[in-house]
């Protein structure tokens, strides 16, 4: 299907109208309720029309007790045989119910004395619940349930019941009351609609109004199979729904970005060129044509809004400290803000080395710069330094730039889509938005970059520097760790340093993965012939600080560390990476992890230890990185393998936030969303927003931030 520009247009008065009212005015709600449902990021009609359930139960029908199966949910009248109160390894009320086939047990563990006296011998209850294998016959454990009067007649459901998603402080049936109310207020369809009978047909996908109503009210014989797997026309009519609202949204940071004033940054380039000069290695081509990007974007006078994504070691910062020269050089300000102090600091030091010889001290500022020196900091910063370097802390109210030119952020993934244009706000004082250049060393696939970050640039820095030695992966069972052990033991006695990699810091009963401080005090009594150390999140950061360093200087032999060298640690000596329960992580962080080696001129290798038996897709995984060094080969596998949110971090940034869309299975709709998205802002920006935020509501993301 073409991407033809939508013919139909939204009431955007009425859907403002009905969408936009408060849940308040549905009443009824306490305000404990009105706060559940404000974290859950309901705060009105339109954010219950986009609520959708996380499942459905089938109540309409009735199960004679002796055709229920294990794993099968069902619905049963029956009358109470018996109740009594039982301890096994725990108090339990149990109670036997029966119908003309056949008798069962339900089983509750939390329960209050009342209930053992309503469950009354004789009473009809109708039960709704999972069938289980128990110790005689079938049984379910805490079911839903009511009584009937002796002459009620049981009125099954006429459709699915949705079972929503809930907070503390609101109850599943009452959401689905809400919605009930919502869905009443609905516009009519040709209000809602925004794509033509025509592109429906096309795409083989419903009216929205039709897909909410068929999501929230299915009829019996929906396949629910298909709801569950996305490939519903009506759960596919809202994913497309969800993506063009995010491709909307970021498309308008993009375009009120693009109506501010920027400084524009025509250096004569002499800094730059001190510095090249000075570098111990020449650019690769993909470095250069990347800086020409950036020198171009930095020469007009609306702000650059670039990403620059690369794969391990292919030599980001070089560029960005030639593009930050660029900025100081034509009478700017530049700052670096990275996500972690460990990467700060790696990044402060890197420019201090490589700027020391032109006369510029790079400023530090991070959340451990405190008293005098914070003052100083921010004195400075406020007098017109031309460059800083820091964390978060960058963004505080009490940081002001006299004239800041360019923000550069790196590992931009770890921040959020309000913290990455946060430094906007710190031109305002001088009347304009300095540019931005993000950085990333996860290499991006194609599709997510469309999704995420479509109010980008993106740059690609696709070529290695020459001269970095290739790391050769093997996987090895746990059954072989003191064949490890050996290696690291001779590959340190050739000079080299290497590091030990595992996942957790403290020893747990739920976690069947090594600790690093159990760890260290393993490989301490079997290697007293090195030098150890170790780094993890809960050190204080002047210890973890210290330890790196002594690592760095080649005081240490072996580091033992989480995965908090992911990023940012680069010791060309390291030779050899063992990444304990490899099996835990996701393919993007293994291949993070692998390239804190093979930094130097000498050969290396990666460990990656398992617990056997592998599932599939650990097996795929480990073979995949075992088989290619590309990073975008390898993003595309783990995009594939684990999903969107694991490759970017959203764990930490909540970047990825789709409910319903999924960028791998939902990978054909991406085309079309770009198109139809930027035509709707050509069209009517009003309008953009207006289906933009009926489906993201109060999350609707744009430049205000």
């Amino acid at each position: 299907m073409t991407g033809t520009a939508p013919k139909r247009t939204v009431d955007a008065a009425d859907w403002q109208a009905r969408g936009r009212q408060s849940i308040a005015s549905l009443g009824g709600l306490s305000k404990t309720a009105l706060t559940a449902l404000e974290k859950l990021g309901l705060q009105c009609v339109a954010d219950l029309w986009t609520h959708l359930p996380l499942r459905y139960e089938d109540r309409t029908a009735l199960t004679p007790i002796a055709e229920l199966r294990p794993g099968m949910p069902a619905q049963v009248c029956a009358r109470v045989q018996a109740a009594e109160v039982v301890m096994r390894r725990t108090r339990m009320l149990v109670v036997v119910i029966g119908d003309d086939s056949a008798s069962m047990s339900l089983r509750f563990f939390r329960f209050r004395q009342a209930q053992l006296s309503a469950f009354a011998p004789g009473r009809r209850v109708l039960c709704f619940g999972e069938a289980r294998a128990g110790n005689v016959g079938v049984e379910m454990t805490h079911p839903k349930y009511r009584f009937l009067g002796e002459d009620e007649q049981v009125a099954v459901d006429a459709r699915l019941t949705p079972v929503y998603p809930r907070g503390e402080g609101i109850s599943v049936e009452r959401i689905g009351k809400l919605v009930d109310q919502a869905l009443k207020l609905l516009p009519a369809e040709a209000d809602l609609e925004w794509l033509s009978s025509k592109q429906l047909t096309e795409l083989g996908l419903p009216p929205l109004t039709t897909a909410l109503r068929q999501l929230h009210q299915p009829p019996p014989e929906v396949d629910l199979v298909e709801l569950a797997e996305g490939s519903h026309p009506a759960r596919r009519r809202l994913a497309l729904e969800e993506l063009i609202a995010q491709r909307i949204s970021l498309r308008l940071v993009r375009k009120r970005m693009d109506g501010l004033r920027a400084p524009v940054l025509r250096p004569a380039g002499q800094l730059a060129r001190q510095l090249a000069d000075q570098l111990p290695f020449a650019l690769t081509a993909a470095q250069q044509r990347v800086l020409e990007q950036l020198r171009k974007d930095l020469a007009r006078s609306q702000p650059m809004l670039r990403l620059v994504q690369g794969d391990v070691g292919c030599g980001k910062t070089v560029v960005a400290a030639l593009a930050m020269l660029g900025a100081i050089e034509a009478g700017h300000q530049a700052a670096l803000m990275a996500p972690t102090e460990l990467l700060a600091e790696q990044h402060r030091k890197t420019l201090a080395k490589w700027l020391e010889p032109l006369q510029i001290d790079p400023v530090w500022l991070a959340a451990k710069v405190t008293g005098k020196a914070r003052t100083r900091a921010l004195e400075r910063i406020a007098e017109g330094a031309e460059l800083v370097v820091g964390t978060h802390a960058l963004m505080t109210d009490a940081v002001r730039f006299k004239r800041l030119g360019l923000v550069v952020i790196d590992e931009q993934h770890r921040f959020g889509v309000h913290q990455r244009l946060g430094l906007r706000n710190k031109g305002v004082q001088q009347s304009y938005c300095p540019h931005q250049l993000v950085m990333t060393a996860t290499p991006i696939p194609r599709t997510l970059a469309m999704s995420m970050y479509a109010d980008l640039d993106v740059s690609v820095i696709d070529e290695l520097p020459p001269g970095r030695s290739p790391i050769v992966t093997v996987a090895a069972s746990q059954n072989r760790r003191d064949e490890v052990v050996e290696r690291v033991r001779q590959a340190c006695a050739l000079g080299r340093q290497a590091y030990w990699v595992c996942t957790v810091i403290e020893q747990s009963d739920t976690v069947e993965a090594q600790a690093a401080e159990a760890l260290y005090a393993d490989l301490s009594a079997e290697l007293t012939d090195l030098r150890l150390g170790m780094v993890h999140g809960r050190q204080k950061s002047a210890e973890r600080q210290q330890m790196m360093s002594e690592f760095a200087a080649g005081e240490l032999d072996l580091l033992v560390a989480t995965t908090v060298i992911e990023v940012g640690v680069d010791v060309p000596n390291a030779s050899l990476m063992v990444i304990d329960n490899a099996e835990r992580l996701g393919l993007a962080q293994l291949h993070q992890l692998r390239g804190r080696v093979g930094r130097g001129a000498q050969a290396s290798s990666c460990v990656l230890l398992y617990k056997p038996p592998l599932g599939e897709i650990a097996r795929a995984r480990l073979g995949a990185l075992r088989d290619s060094q590309d990073g975008f080969y390898i993003a595309e596998q783990d995009l594939t393998l684990r999903g969107p949110g694991e490759l970017l971090g959203s764990r930490q940034s909540g970047e990825v936030g789709f409910r319903i869309a999924d960028l791998v299975r939902d990978a054909d709709l991406l085309p079309l969303v770009g198109t139809l998205a930027d035509q709707l802002i050509e069209q009517s920006a009003e309008q953009a927003e207006a289906i933009a935020r009926r489906f993201l509501g109060a999350n609707l993301r744009y430049g205000l931030a």
